[in-house]
């Protein structure tokens, strides 16, 4: 892979998360020569969320492949048609259609134990007198839905710093699918109980894109970054060919 040929890995986190849920794969990504960009979302709503993605890799110079965890799967589907992004990488994460929202996909299958463990508080909206709403999980439901897989100290502090996800963006339909003309790869975290393991496999299958599956909690990049790094690296030698 010549150095001007490398592509920037863009990590995108998802709900009740921030970028250090990427902290095992980064170093090893750093290790393979390889540049990461790993921002901090805001997960304040689909269309806002991924336009500040986009705004982040319309500055990268060169090639990006664009990863995305969980909700970051449906914020790369849209922010994935920048010019510069040549691979997409879904991890445990939500394969949108054209038109289509985070709600009506999982609608169409079985609850995940998520569903019972969220928790919705109000939050001021900036400007208005109204409110909007965060969802959370449960504290000390989190460890066991979230990251049953991750060292109990680390799922400990990771329920303790959730970044919440507004109510907002499970109903908001992405105005486009960025897989539809990017090459995409996505992983199944069978064993997840944040989101129906039938709900990533149908995104992907949908999607027509090369798929793994990892007996793994929904953080899968925390339990199983060798993995994680491989399928990236796959993608990233795919921008190269």
């Amino acid at each position: 892979m010549r150095r001007s040929e490398k592509p920037t890995i863009v990590l995108v986190h998802g709900a009740f998360a921030d970028a250090s849920s990427y902290a095992e794969v980064i170093p090893r990504l750093i290790a393979r020569g390889l540049d990461v960009v790993a921002p901090a979302v805001p997960n304040r709503s689909l269309l806002g969320d991924a336009a500040y993605v986009a705004s982040i890799v319309r500055q990268i110079p060169g090639p990006v492949v664009l990863v995305g965890h969980s909700y970051g799967g449906a914020i790369i589907t849209v922010a994935g048609t920048e010019d510069n992004v040549k691979a997409l990488v879904y991890l445990a994460g939500y394969a949108l259609e054209e038109g289509e929202s985070l709600g009506e996909l999982q609608g169409r299958f079985p609850d995940s134990p998520l569903a019972a463990a969220l928790v919705y508080t109000p939050f001021p909206l900036e400007g208005t007198a109204e409110t909007g709403t965060d969802v959370s999980v449960r504290a000390d439901a989190f460890p066991s839905i979230f990251a049953a897989d991750v060292e109990p100290r680390l799922a400990a502090v990771l329920a303790a710093s959730q970044r919440p996800l507004a109510a907002q963006a499970f109903s908001e339909a992405a105005p486009a699918a960025a897989w539809k003309t990017k090459p995409s790869w996505g992983l199944v975290a069978s064993s997840d109980r944040t989101i129906n393991p039938d709900v990533e496999r149908y995104g992907y299958r949908r999607a027509g894109m090369p798929t793994v599956e990892v007996d793994s909690s929904h953080l899968v990049m925390l339990s199983h970054p060798g993995q994680v790094v491989a399928l990236i690296e796959k993608a990233a030698r795919a921008t190269c060919d």
